[in-house]
């Protein structure tokens, strides 16, 4: 018998299935051991025949299988074919994104624990009275287990009286040794809160009429904050799992994965398993494991969760669809979206995307009738959504307020903290300030290996670049002038907190964003504190925006809603409306009525004039039409090609070559075009590598075939020395 091997090797020139001979016959998605030229290597069992059309006696042999089970599942092999003709996605390349990195490399392994007891008391006392006077530790040792008689780990007894102590105990059978596996469950210590009898409003009741009519299908969940989408989930969870199915939750960032895993947990128990990058090598492994042998009925977790080993689906969710987190912009590149789609075709199942906000494309869709709509305009608490009182901050200037803090929000933020009520001020960027300039000069300190300025994070004395994580100190003089008349930029979360410690030097403040979340417990622990009001201010970027509930929090203050707006992105006013509409909705959710203060300098843009009164309806038929006439997703496909090399050189000649070919291709299918042309990326240059691009709009019903050609152009011309990346529809083209 010979097997169809996929080897685990990331390379284009050897992306094929080797055949090899097996002498045992090992089953389909089982890790193997094989020789491959002068070394040996891990490989995947994709398939078996009897036969082989290869010179048989050059036909080398299975070494081994490397694992008690298959680890690839037999779906997980049919992504990988979509993969790769979707995505272009070389097999070694999926099939990594189905394991954990660290099984691949054998450096993670499972736990067992050691626990040993007395067999028998008598016995253990008849045993004691042959010991010699001198066998003190093994005289203590025995009245330890006789006074404290139950099971004990062997770690710790070994600690207490010796090792060779226990082990003769054993070998005289006084003890019995168990082994127990210990499965490493990541925050095992998340609050459990009560169940709760939850009645379903009308609404709420109606989508899930509509899915149990329209089962196998792919829905658009529309809900305003607080409409209860999340109960709407765990109903149709529950649903099939009482049909002995299962399903996979995603959410958009691993901040929130803490937050949904203990509402799961609540409900589901121990069935719910978690997956996602931010995971240790070990928690990973083992819910991993936990899923692939059928003891998981759910998986929560970020985008690579799509890959989960789960058979028999029932339900996929992605919430919060619109986010541009669920599109992979780094090697590999995929939409989570379409896999979830993939998935459901194969599984026969219900897709459900949920959104207070959804992305312009998905609303499209669903107006279209690709996906069926629903909406749930209403909060569940019957409650209204919070006021937006716009502020204009030219205005605030010229009356001779230059705080970072409009009259307005100072008296309601005055106000909510003497009612005793929580506060939530959001800002989408971190540090203390976003540039350090002089005055005098101009001089902007700026990183050395990337073409983006140093952020000032005064907290920790440093100028950080956000982009390759390297940090300077602090310049007191401008390096190029001498001037002490240094000028910090645009503001972040640690200025935000700085000035308000001085507003209110009485009131607890916590901030949140990617400095104080480092350590992967920190998130739970900010969340919990402000849950639990042992402070009243939160300040953070869009880690606050979306996900949570918090009862007292009546006021909500966005400072520089201009941040997204003026993005180069064809994205960005999108982005600004949901940011908006998110952020608001974490004021007012419980009986106490909100209030929003939204800070801007454009504050007669009509985004802002849509969100005031959050109608999204208005918004998208203005946007959309922009996007119509523009020829912009979704009546084009994006596709970009990325070139970035330490060589600029290099770069230049390798983005002429692709040009010239791309070029061809359009002479040859102009319909099919609608921009092409070649430039400078915005950032040209992050950790020393320069950076050129290719931009080009295509028709969509002619886009598949002009991808699938620019991907040729790819394999025929690539350089090592000049990193290549093809990306479609990207939101963000920096």
């Amino acid at each position: 018998m010979y097997a169809k091997v996929i080897v685990d090797i990331a390379s284009s020139a050897i992306d094929k299935i080797f055949d090899y001979r097996l002498e045992e016959d090992y089953p389909l998605g089982s890790r193997v051991l094989v020789p491959f030229g002068p070394r040996k290597i891990n490989g995947f069992i994709c398939a078996k025949s009897e036969d082989t059309e290869l010179d048989k006696t050059k036909v080398k042999s299975v070494i081994c299988m490397l694992d008690p089970m298959p680890v690839i599942t037999e779906e997980q092999f049919k992504i990988s074919e979509f993969l790769k003709n979707r995505f272009h996605i070389g097999l070694a390349d999926s099939i990594r994104l189905f394991l954990p990195p660290e099984l691949r490399a054998d450096k993670v392994k499972d736990v067992f624990v050691s626990f040993v007891n007395l067999i028998d008391i008598e016995k253990a006392k008849e045993f004691k009275l042959t010991l010699r006077k001198n066998a003190t530790a093994m005289q203590k040792a025995i009245d330890f287990f006789i006074l404290n008689n139950r099971e004990h780990k062997e770690s710790e007894v070994n600690k207490t009286f010796g090792r060779s102590v226990i082990k003769k105990l054993l070998s005289e059978n006084i003890l019995v040794e168990r082994i127990e596996h210990v499965s490493r469950t990541p925050y095992k210590n998340l609050l459990n809160e009560e169940k709760k009898n939850i009645t379903l409003t009308p609404l709420q009741q109606n989508a899930l009429d509509i899915i149990h009519k329209n089962e196998k299908r792919t829905f658009l969940l529309h809900g305003i904050t607080g409409s209860g989408k999340t109960e709407v989930y765990m109903r149709v969870i529950e649903e099939n799992l009482q049909k002995n199915k299962t399903a996979i939750m995603l959410v958009p960032e691993i901040s929130l994965t803490p937050q949904v895993l203990s509402n799961f947990r609540n409900r589901f128990g121990e069935t719910v398993a978690l997956l996602h990058s931010g995971l240790s090598a070990g928690e990973r492994f083992d819910e991993w494991k936990k899923i692939l042998l059928g003891k998981a009925s759910v998986v929560v977790g970020a985008r690579s969760a799509i890959f989960a080993p789960l058979k028999n689906i029932g339900v996929i969710i992605i919430d919060e669809e619109h986010e541009q987190s669920y599109n992979s912009e780094s090697h590999p590149r995929y939409i989570t979206s379409e896999i979830a789609e993939f998935r459901r075709i194969e599984n026969d199942c219900t897709l459900i995307l949920g959104s207070a906000t959804p992305s312009m494309v998905s609303y499209h869709k669903a107006i279209s009738g690709e996906y069926r709509l629903i909406e749930m305009k209403e909060r569940v608490n019957g409650q209204k959504m919070p006021p937006i009182n716009i502020v204009d901050m030219s205005m605030e200037i010229r009356l001779g307020n230059n705080s970072i803090f409009s009259n307005a929000l100072k008296t309601s933020l005055e106000k909510c903290i003497k009612e005793g009520n929580q506060a939530i001020l959001f800002i989408n960027r971190r540090g203390f300030a976003s540039f350090v300039m002089c005055r005098d000069c101009g001089w902007v300190a700026s990183c050395p290996d990337c073409d983006v300025s140093l952020s000032l994070h005064k907290h920790d004395n440093v100028l950080k670049c956000h982009y390759c994580g390297s940090k300077y100190k602090v310049f007191n003089v401008c390096p190029e002038c001498g001037s002490e008349n240094l000028k910090n930029g645009s503001i972040g979360t640690e200025r935000v907190v700085e000035e308000l410690n001085l507003l209110f030097p009485d009131v607890k403040v916590l901030r949140l964003d990617n400095d104080t979340t480092q350590n992967k417990d920190a998130y739970v622990k900010i969340i919990n504190k402000f849950k639990n009001k042992e402070a009243q201010i939160l300040v953070g970027t869009q880690m606050v925006s979306k996900g949570h509930d918090f009862p007292s929090v009546t006021l909500v203050g966005i400072l520089e809603a201009d941040l997204s707006l003026y993005q180069t992105s064809y994205t960005s006013t999108e982005k600004t409306f949901a940011l908006v509409t998110q952020v608001a909705g974490r004021a007012g959710r419980a009986d106490k009525k909100g209030e929003i203060i939204l800070q801007s300098y454009s504050p007669r843009h009509y985004v802002y004039k849509m969100a005031e009164n959050y109608d999204y309806l208005a918004f998208y038929k203005k946007e959309i039409n922009i996007r119509e006439v523009t020829k912009f997703p979704p009546f084009s496909v994006i596709v970009r090609v990325l070139f970035s090399s330490l060589d600029e050189n290099l770069a230049k000649e390798q983005i002429k070559v692709y040009y010239n070919n791309i070029q061809e291709i359009k002479n040859k299918n102009p319909n099919a075009f609608i921009y092409l042309n070649k430039m400078r990326s915005p950032i040209t240059k992050i950790m020393k590598k320069y950076r050129y691009q290719i931009l080009m709009r295509l028709e969509p019903h002619l886009s598949r075939e002009i991808i699938d050609k620019i991907f040729d152009i790819d394999k025929k011309y690539a350089n090592r020395q000049v990193a290549t990346f093809i990306e479609v529809n990207a939101q963000d083209l920096r």
